[in-house]
């Protein structure tokens, strides 16, 4: 879940260095109480065999471990911002993945993974995994990412929601408590994620999680004219 905003690579990677140093030994560990929806995502994908399935800000890439598992033999790619982070996943996926450090909101694919052309093929799924929550431009991190789609492709998002389902005081711990790890809730997300898809051409599916807890957006590029 570490990503990069706008401005200074170097400065929000150094950041989430620094959160993550020692939290990326247990982070899978504890996530799973509070990260839910992420394996109703994977499910979602429909990945076939051969392809291309990027993960923007993996973290440990348990997702893309998971997706590899889900839907074999699709190609895993894997983007973040975290040199710390990118550790733990490159000892869990190994050479299932081609994994990159780069920025969420400007990352060229054939800088980050050195595939001649891949920026031109794009992706045939992307995930964006409770990371708009932590990206200052996660609207500019959103719109790159939809930008990056091959023809037919799809993004799939998935992330804290509006948390109006619950009462005041839990809201309001939460969004405390979350604070402290840098993440903020996007509630503004349903519309940005509709924008952005109308102005790009794209057809966006949402869901709600229970009480608001987490949403689920799906942008679908159309297929490449016969």
């Amino acid at each position: 879940m570490a990503t990069t905003g706008s401005g200074a690579e170097g400065g929000h990677g150094a950041l989430m260095d620094n959160v993550y140093k020692g939290q990326r030994h247990i982070y899978d560990l504890t996530r799973k109480y509070y990260l839910f929806g992420r394996d109703t995502l994977i499910d979602g994908l429909n990945a076939g065999p051969g392809m291309r399935v990027l993960e923007v800000a993996c973290g440990t890439g348990r997702n893309l471990a998971k997706v590899g598992k889900a839907w074999p033999g699709v190609r895993l790619y894997g983007l973040d911002i975290s040199a710390e982070m990118l550790k733990n996943a490159r000892k869990a996926l190994g050479a299932d993945a081609q994994l990159g450090e780069g920025d969420a909101c400007a990352f060229d694919p054939d800088t980050v993974f050195g595939e001649d052309a891949l920026s031109d093929a794009g992706f045939d799924r992307i995930v964006l995994s409770y990371s708009l929550s932590m990206i200052p431009d996660w609207e500019g991190a959103l719109a790159h990412a939809a930008s990056q789609l091959a023809p037919g492709g799809e993004l799939h998002i998935v992330d804290f929601g509006d948390l109006t389902g619950m009462p005041g005081p839990l809201q309001r711990m939460l969004h405390h408590w979350l604070a402290k790890f840098h993440v903020q809730t996007r509630s503004a997300l349903p519309e940005v994620a509709a924008r952005i898809a109308e102005g790009k051409g794209k057809i966006l599916t949402s869901q709600r999680g229970k009480l608001g807890y987490f949403q689920l957006h799906v942008l679908k590029a159309p297929q490449q004219p016969a």
